[in-house]
């Protein structure tokens, strides 16, 4: 791959890449594939694409940069469910599930979400952004362009806060977009021990002042017997739909809550795990234009057998996204990438429905209309790959495949 600069006027382009096959996935099936292909950007957006042959110019007349490529080029990925914000880690706990202690034992046992939120309460801000940066350049190494973060292991104010400040400064720092989640209701903290419906009515009342900061794209919950009931999800989403904000839901992963239904109630952005979600929720779901996002690591993680309910998504028209889950304790996995193989693996989701629950559909999950694909005025957000068919994307497990990772028509890896 080799690439020329010029120091005169202005060209019609700020950069060109051309010469891989290029897969647009800009219609409702298929690839989208244009072989030989040109795509040029300018002020951070897609200002030409199509066969190279159909250039209007020779290219070192278009464009500022002229990259010369192999292998594919993708649209840049979309991890729209992580809590890549943490500090330490849990592989004390990942030691006790081998040895046969349940998620639930480990959580009523004073572990699992409660253990970060006293890590994450122990770090100063810089501290948590220096452990939360190479989580963030892992993801961009192997392709994301935008990284959905939630808070949730502070649960109170002052340190929810510090989550999605850190959160906005990773954007900042490493050139990636970043959409910031409100997840206070992830876990009851240990000061509102037996008062749950109290500790819903401050996280509502914190949550128009993070807004009013800046700091808060989406809201999200967990609804599920270890975490909040429907009723106090239902609250949280009432103060989030005041201040007109999207929201998300942590929805039947356990058990069958109805959550994919309150997530559709609510025109939810999506509802996420959904491995028992029952077929009226689908339903709800599709109505709604509620997005499914597969979490494959938590269910690799976890030695989970309850698939989700993928053919009644496929029936119903349900889009599926695939994210990472990246956090300490149940899916501490730091490549998309990897998450698409396990989609295929577990889910038997085909590696083309895989590429597209990690950009097309991921972009639905975050209420985002300018990422996901390669059309004209669409973010400048690609990936070069060092593959001859997407298929490989899926294929291998682990190594590096990604050349060129680019958001905004900015190199950030």
């Amino acid at each position: 791959m080799t690439s020329s600069s010029h120091s005169t006027d202005r060209r019609p382009y700020d950069g060109l890449i051309l010469g891989a096959s290029l897969a647009a996935l800009d219609g409702r099936d298929g690839y989208g594939e244009i072989a030989d292909a040109a795509l040029a950007w300018r002020d951070g957006r897609i200002a030409w694409i199509g066969p190279r042959a159909q250039l209007p110019a020779a290219p070192d007349t278009l464009a500022d940069e002229v990259i010369r490529a192999e292998g594919w080029i993708t649209p840049g990925l979309i991890d729209c469910h992580t809590h890549l914000v943490f500090a330490g880690d849990r592989a004390r706990e990942f030691e006790l599930r081998l040895q046969g202690a349940s998620y639930e034992e480990i959580a009523r046992a004073g572990g699992g979400i409660v253990s970060s939120v006293r890590a994450v309460r122990e770090a100063s801000e810089d501290e948590l952004l220096r452990q939360s940066l190479p989580r963030a350049r892992a993801l961009i190494a192997d392709g994301a362009t935008t990284v959905e973060i939630k808070s949730g292991y502070g649960l109170n104010f002052d340190n929810e806060r510090k989550m999605l400040r850190v959160a906005r400064r990773l954007g900042e720092q490493l050139g990636v977009r970043v959409r910031t989640t409100y997840l206070a209701a992830h876990a009851l903290p240990p000061e509102y021990q037996g008062r749950a419906d109290d500790y819903i009515e401050a996280a509502c009342e914190w949550l128009p002042r993070l807004h009013a900061e800046g700091l808060v794209d989406a809201v999200d919950a967990f609804c599920e017997d270890i975490g909040f009931s429907p009723a106090q999800t239902t609250r949280m989403f009432e103060a989030a739909r005041a201040l007109g904000l999207p929201v998300k839901l942590h929805a039947d992963q356990l058990s069958d809550l109805g959550g994919g239904a309150l997530a559709a109630a609510f025109d939810g952005l999506s509802a996420d795990h959904v491995e028992h979600t029952s077929l009226d929720s689908v339903r709800a779901m599709a109505a709604h234009g509620t997005v499914a996002v597969l979490l494959p690591g938590a269910f690799h993680v976890l030695r989970e057998t309850k698939l989700p309910p993928l053919d009644a998504f496929r029936e119903h028209g349900v889009a599926m996204a695939v994210a990472t889950d990246c956090n300490p304790g149940t899916s501490p996995l730091l490549s998309l990438r990897q998450a698409m193989q396990l989609s295929c693996t577990h889910f038997r989701l085909t590696p083309e429905e895989a590429l597209r629950g990690a950009t097309v559909h991921a972009a639905q999950a975050l209420g985002l209309a300018e990422a996901g694909a390669l059309t004209l005025g669409a973010s400048a957000d690609f990936v070069v790959w060092d593959i001859r068919h997407p298929a490989e994307l899926c294929y291998w497990l682990g190594g590096r495949l990604a050349q060129r990772v680019h958001c905004r028509g900015r190199r950030i890896a």
